[in-house]
């Protein structure tokens, strides 16, 4: 039986200014990051087999409710409008698949990516009312282009946590005009927004939807963004879009997780789609901890520990 991840053995970092003990000081949260959430194609054919909405996170579902924040990149957007595609790269998540982040317990939501328009525009209004109507925060995007820059703030025991989301596009050769209400990743404007964010929260953690597919290293575009974003002042950059794990990096204080992988995906023709991670980051008040990551195995009923 494998350890849950909440019973890991944590790195202890030193306080600084010659504080007491860590945990006397300040609260202690625990944050977990998935990689890519697709609910459509064979994911749904699975979830109608089985007549369980949730059945894909059911699996990790308690390791991820059991923390403070659990986060997902959201791959296929929410409609009660047109088909749901057997095949193709257009992807429709059913309303009712809102169960299995409930489940697991999903406090934040990334909305921004090449899929978020899919379902056309309605889509990417229904996916950010049905996500904040079951309590989960849609980060990325927005009613308009100012709520999509603005992120939105978590406060777990006292601690600020604001997220930001953005994408690298968001056409999918489907579209010739952008929707200023999905945010695209413009290593000028994260620093903007990172900045401004900064005012209001005490850890700034930046969603990036971003890289070439399949590629085992993130490409210069995915190093001079999430550069920007922690010299701005971000804590964390989490990254997804690859379908393929990718490198962490330590720069200059902060954590880039460059891309997780997939964690709710029908992508078995590869042997490397077919693997992920989950990353959980502990904070003692705005200081990370610890971090511990853990590989995940992704199967047709859902992904499991490995």
């Amino acid at each position: 039986m494998r350890i849950p991840l909440f019973f890991a053995v944590l790195i202890l970092l030193p306080l600084p200014h010659g504080r007491g003990s860590l945990f006397a000081q300040e609260a202690f949260n625990r944050l977990i990051f998935t990689g890519d959430v697709m609910l459509s194609r064979a994911v749904r054919r699975q979830i109608l087999v089985a007549k369980d909405p949730a059945l894909p996170f059911r699996k990790m579902a308690p390791m991820l409710a059991a923390s403070d924040i659990a986060f997902v990149n959201l791959e296929s957007p929410f409609s009660d409008k047109g088909p749901y595609h057997q095949g193709g790269m257009i992807f429709h998540a059913a309303p009712d698949t809102i169960a299995g982040l409930k489940l697991a317990g999903i406090a934040v939501a990334s909305t921004a990516n090449n899929h978020s328009r899919d379902c056309a525009s309605h889509g990417v209004e229904f996916t950010i009312s049905w996500l904040r109507k079951h309590g989960i925060e849609p980060v990325g995007s927005g009613e308009s282009e100012a709520d999509a820059h603005k992120g939105i703030v978590l406060v777990r025991h006292g601690v600020r946590f604001g997220f930001l989301g953005y994408t690298y596009d968001q056409k999918n050769g489907n579209w010739k005009d952008i929707d200023p209400r999905i945010a695209l990743a413009d290593p000028k404007i994260v620093c903007r927004d990172v900045q401004e964010m900064r005012k209001r929260v005490d850890v700034v953690i930046v969603s990036m939807h971003h890289g070439i597919e399949y590629k085992l290293k993130p490409n210069a575009a995915q190093t001079v963004f999430a550069h920007a974003a922690i010299d701005a002042g971000a804590t964390l950059v989490i990254g997804h879009h690859p379908h393929v794990v990718q490198p962490s990096e330590s720069y200059h204080g902060g954590l880039i997780f460059y891309s997780l992988g997939n964690f709710i995906f029908d992508q078995y023709q590869r042997v490397e789609t077919q693997h992920g991670e989950v990353v959980q980051v502990s904070f003692v008040g705005r200081n990370i901890l610890a971090t511990h990551v853990m590989p995940v195995k992704i199967t047709p009923s859902g992904p499991e520990l490995e």
